[in-house]
């Protein structure tokens, strides 16, 4: 099994995740992580299907969807942010 995304994929992930989505990293596989919880706004995909991303802490590492762990931000989120504040994150229930 190949981990290099087809043409369609990476489409589909660019059409996913178009330049100034918010995201929130969960996980992140890289010797150079940033901190999961960490938000960031997509600059770009490139043709590899790495998302391109200028992270809130100054960082600008891509994230590659199948392998990284990430979100977007909700609605709701988004506008928090825009106020000046952040939501708490829900609780898991077990």
């Amino acid at each position: 099994m190949s981990n290099v995304p087809t043409a369609r994929e990476v489409a589909d992930i660019k059409f996913q995740y178009p330049p100034g989505i918010r995201i929130e990293l969960e996980r992140m596989v890289d010797a150079y992580a940033v901190p999961p919880g960490t938000r960031g706004t997509v600059d770009h995909v490139d043709d590899a299907g790495q998302i391109h991303m200028w992270w809130d802490n100054g960082r600008t590492l891509a994230v590659i969807s199948g392998i990284d762990s990430f979100r977007k931000l909700t609605p709701q989120e988004i506008q928090e942010e825009q106020r000046g504040r952040s939501v708490p994150k829900m609780q898991e229930q077990s």
